[in-house]
C-alpha cells in the first residue's frame, strides 16, 4: 500500500487486481477507511529468539495475543532488572498494555551516551560488544514510532556471560572509543573521549 502526501492527489489504478487475493484499488487513498474495512484488529504477536537460528511463536503463552488495535511496541528495563519489558500503545481510547517480562534473567549492560563533539545523546552511534566469540551489534538510533519513542539506552543482553570482553563505540563523530572487561548486571554513562 502506498499514500500520496497531497490530499488532493488521485491515483490511477496501475493494472488489474485479483478480488480473490483480497485485492482492491482506492482511486482517492484518503478514502479507504470509508470504502473498505481496514480495521487492523489482528492479534498481537511474540516471537522468542532461539539462540538467532529460529524463532517460537508464544503469543498465547505470554497472554500478549490481545486482540487489541495495537499500533506501537517500546521495549525498555522498566524494572531495573536488566530485563525488557514492553508497553503496547493502542489507538481508539483503549489502555496501554504493559507485558512484564517473566523469562528466567541473565546478565545484561546498560549504557547510555553522552556525546561531548557528538550530539548529546550519542545518535547514531554504532557499539559492538564482544563476549568471547560473540559479537553483539547495536546501533543509538531510540525507534519513534506511531505516538511512541523507545528509551535512549542501549540495552546488551549477556546470557550467561558476566562481562563484556571489549565495547568498541563508534562516535557519529568519527571517533572510536574502546572499553576492556567491562562488568555487566549495570547500566553505565558513557561520555564520549
Amino acid at each position: 500500500m502506498s499514500q500520496p502526501f497531497d490530499r488532493s492527489a488521485t491515483c490511477e489504478q496501475p493494472g488489474d487486481i485479483d478480488p480473490e487475493l483480497g485485492e482492491f484499488w482506492v482511486k482517492d487513498p484518503f478514502q479507504i477507511n470509508f470504502e473498505n474495512n481496514l480495521s487492523s484488529f489482528e492479534r498481537n504477536r511474540v516471537f522468542l529468539n532461539l539462540g538467532g537460528k529460529t524463532f517460537l511463536e508464544i503469543s498465547r503463552l505470554t497472554g500478549a495475543d490481545s486482540d487489541g488495535d495495537g499500533r506501537a511496541v517500546v521495549a525498555a528495563d522498566f524494572r531495573g532488572t536488566g530485563q525488557m519489558d514492553l508497553v503496547v500503545r493502542q489507538v481508539g481510547g483503549a489502555p496501554l498494555r504493559i507485558y512484564e517480562n517473566r523469562l528466567p534473567g541473565g546478565n545484561y549492560l546498560t549504557l547510555r551516551l553522552r556525546g561531548t563533539t557528538s550530539n548529546r545523546l550519542g545518535i547514531g552511534a554504532r557499539l559492538t560488544a564482544k563476549i568471547g566469540g560473540r559479537h553483539i551489534y547495536r546501533d543509538q538510533f531510540p525507534l519513534n514510532s506511531y505516538r511512541s519513542q523507545a528509551s535512549n539506552h542501549v540495552h546488551f543482553g549477556l546470557g550467561k556471560d558476566e562481562q563484556v570482553d571489549e565495547l568498541i563505540i563508534r562516535w557519529p563523530s568519527g571517533h572510536t572509543q574502546i572499553l576492556r572487561d567491562v562488568p555487566g548486571n549495570q547500566t553505565l554513562i558513557i561520555d564520549e573521549n
